[in-house]
């Protein structure tokens, strides 16, 4: 009579088996919930809306590994199966963004090819019909990949339970009490090895690197498991040619990506890098004759500057609030990691500028720019920002400025002027930095005949979050707010908002001078007078819409929205 297995492995052998099938359970679950972060992640970088895409990626994935776990039922053998299982995860996941990557960059550069075949001018490159709905399915893909991946890690816990059973030969009363415990710690120590490790490394690398316990995971089963294979040869064949794709993954996957990217820009990509908390890239367009190359900066795709039009961006950002305030000895600037704005704070001859800003490897690139950036492209950022951090008047602060303002407040520091120079309201991260909360604080810091001047995203495009941040503004001890706007080319219509704590207004302030302190190469006092214009009943909504509580995500969410609707106009977000 043949013996069970219980009996022929012995209890040390089970569990030794155990142990294995345990830990294997952790490692996976942390492997998962990477997965659903690198999707998550990727996906909002692509869409631009990073609060949403997280949330849809991760509730898409919940659903597919509960279908996936129903569909484990009609595996016949658990330990081929799994092996299997680890295998197409191990494919899926290293790969996936790679592949998500290559159908954008089809999708976006093949109108642009349509065009130059038939010579369309560059107005009517065709985008619509199918064309369109081609674009929208590879920029919603990582959506499907997520549902695919769910779909196959929810197939995990039911095999490696049903192995349980099959080693043990008989049914056990707290198997998948077991198998969730360390499946729930597992994920925790994922999330842990992601905020820590993996958030600061290369999508790429973190995806291969996952994808390897994976892999380690099928080859360990094929290990202890050989004798109850098919296809073993096979099976084992496979798993080593995948090895040797995950290496060449993590070796050039980024710089795969890069190039895929790349294909989004219309103009010639020169540099581009990622930080812990950004993707950043610099084009170059060649106007030809004795003229520089036009360069343009973006961060996660959205353009931040362009060398033709900056000055006019940054002069009607710092011109106003230190031609207003009453002295310019001690002035506060919020971000504006690129120098540009301290470039033009600098010209009124301050004692004293103090800069926050959380991405110390953005301003490194702009402070040391012959160390990071390739020689010519050096060079122009060096005249852009005319060195402006290497100044000794210059105190940068490396800190999320939310936090920075409490330190500042504690230590009783006063500023004549304060710029704030930060993204537009796209993540519910920056969102706080546009709440009554932030602006209050500001306030406390600024002297009493002090200006705060706020950049306010544009009042054409996004019309509602410009009059929210006016409004917003007004509600946090500020008596005097204003808001100011006028055509940057490479953005648009844009707008700021301006402010004073006691007495006049902002622009009766600008009015009272027959001149400005520091002759500008672009703005003179009456093209900011007419700034100060809006067009008829351009704020007759102002009642209706919300001022931005800390918590309320109400700027965040009308910003939203209006990027929801200009991709609605035009799909090639990304592009210049």
């Amino acid at each position: 009579m043949k013996q069970s297995d219980a009996t022929l492995l012995g209890r040390y052998d089970l569990i030794k088996h155990d142990i294995l099938l345990i830990i294997t359970m952790a490692v996976l679950a942390g492997c998962g919930l990477i997965y659903e972060y690198l999707l998550s992640h990727y996906a909002g970088r692509v869409l631009g809306v990073m609060e949403s895409a997280i949330y849809t990626m991760i509730g898409l994935m919940i659903v597919a590994m509960g279908l996936g776990a129903f569909a484990a039922r009609k595996i016949r053998c658990a330990f081929n199966g799994f092996v299997w299982l680890e295998l197409i995860i191990a494919f899926l996941g290293s790969s996936a963004i790679l592949i998500i990557g290559g159908l954008i960059a089809l999708s976006q550069t093949f109108p642009q090819l349509v065009a130059e075949m038939f010579s369309l001018p560059p107005d009517i490159t065709p985008r619509g019909g199918y064309l369109k709905q081609v674009s929208f399915l590879a920029f919603n893909s990582p959506y499907f990949f997520g549902l695919l991946l769910g779909f196959f890690i929810g197939m995990e816990i039911p095999l490696i339970a049903q192995i349980r059973e099959h080693i043990h030969q008989k049914h056990l009363k707290n198997n998948l009490g077991t198998i969730y415990g360390a499946d729930y710690i597992g994920a925790g120590i994922g999330a842990a090895i992601w905020v820590i490790f993996l958030l600061a490394i290369d999508i790429s690398k973190a995806s291969a690197l996952t994808a390897a316990l994976n892999l380690a995971a099928g080859l360990a089963f094929i290990t202890f498991y050989w004798h109850r294979l098919k296809w073993k040869k096979l099976l084992l064949a496979l798993h080593l040619l995948l090895l040797v794709l995950i290496f060449f993954i993590y070796q050039h996957g980024n710089q795969w990506l890069n190039q895929m990217s790349n294909l989004l820009y219309l103009d010639k990509v020169v540099y581009t890098d990622k930080t812990r908390y950004q993707q950043l890239t610099f084009t170059e367009r060649n106007i030809g004759g004795e003229h520089q190359p036009i360069i343009n900066f973006y961060i996660n795709g959205r353009l931040q500057f362009s060398s033709a039009d900056e000055h006019i961006y940054h002069n009607y950002l710092v011109t106003p609030a230190l031609a207003a305030s009453a002295r310019q000895d001690k002035v506060l600037i919020i971000g504006g990691g690129d120098g540009l704005a301290l470039r033009d704070v600098l010209a009124w001859s301050p004692k004293e500028v103090t800069l926050i800003d959380l991405d110390k490897e953005l301003i490194d690139i702009f402070q040391r720019p012959f160390e990071k950036l390739p020689s010519t492209l050096a060079h122009q950022i060096s005249q852009l920002t005319q060195q402006s951090f290497s100044d000794p008047r210059v105190k940068i602060r490396y800190q999320d400025a939310f936090l920075a303002i409490d330190e500042l407040l504690a230590n009783k520091v006063a500023f004549d002027t304060i710029i704030v120079d930060l993204p537009d309201p796209s993540h519910p991260d920056l969102n706080k930095l546009y709440s009554v909360n932030f602006y209050a604080r500001l306030s406390q810091l600024l002297a009493g005949d002090g200006i705060i001047a706020i950049q306010s995203a544009s009042p054409y495009h996004a019309k509602e979050a410009f009059i929210a941040i006016g409004k917003t503004v007004a509600a946090a001890n500020f008596a005097q707010v204003e808001q100011y706007h006028d055509n940057v080319p490479s953005f648009g219509e844009w707008g700021w908002t301006i402010a004073s704590k006691y007495g006049a207004s902002p622009l009766t302030r600008l009015k009272a001078l027959d001149k400005l302190e520091v002759e500008q190469a672009w703005l003179t006092l009456p093209m900011l007078y007419g700034a100060f214009e809006f067009p008829k009943n351009f704020f007759v909504l102002k009642d209706t819409i919300p001022i931005n509580y800390l918590g309320s995500h109400a700027i965040y969410q009308l910003h939203q929205k209006a990027w929801r609707d200009q991709q609605g106009l035009n799909e090639s977000h990304l592009q210049e």
